[in-house]
């Protein structure tokens, strides 16, 4: 299907920088907010009885009862960016979070190495830690 060309007022440079909000599918938000909040330590910005707003860094991060079907379904992976992965991955192992196997290197990049870990909250949305290290 052959789309239509928009003219926008800003030019032809015009580029997506940066995410403001990311949403996630909540089943219980009071459960979801205890797993963000006390879990993950991330500071609650706000919370209404179907919704609950987290900062994560410049990023707010929404949990939210699905409003319709179109939109109760599991989420995209959320990568949550860490200096030292053993580190954060053995805190959030002490609070409970269930890692199906430990920090592992999954690329070998021009500046060092990619590590992650994969968990999921506590709506079972599949989130991550991710670390770039020097190489060794």
């Amino acid at each position: 299907m052959a789309s239509t060309p928009v003219n926008l007022p800003f030019g032809g440079d015009f580029a997506l920088a940066q995410i403001g909000q990311v949403s996630l599918r909540a089943v219980n938000v009071a459960r979801a907010v205890r797993f963000y909040h006390d879990v993950l330590r991330l500071p609650l910005a706000f919370q209404t009885e179907t919704m609950a707003f987290f900062m994560a860094g410049e990023v707010r991060l929404l949990l939210a009862l699905p409003e319709s079907p179109e939109f109760d379904h599991a989420s995209s992976v959320l990568y949550f960016s860490v200096p030292n992965i053993r580190a954060a991955y053995q805190a959030l192992a002490e609070r409970g979070v269930r890692f199906p196997q430990p920090p592992h290197r999954v690329a070998v990049l021009s500046t060092g190495e990619l590590w992650m870990a994969f968990f999921r909250d506590s709506e079972n949305n599949l989130l991550a830690l991710m670390s770039e290290q020097p190489a060794p």
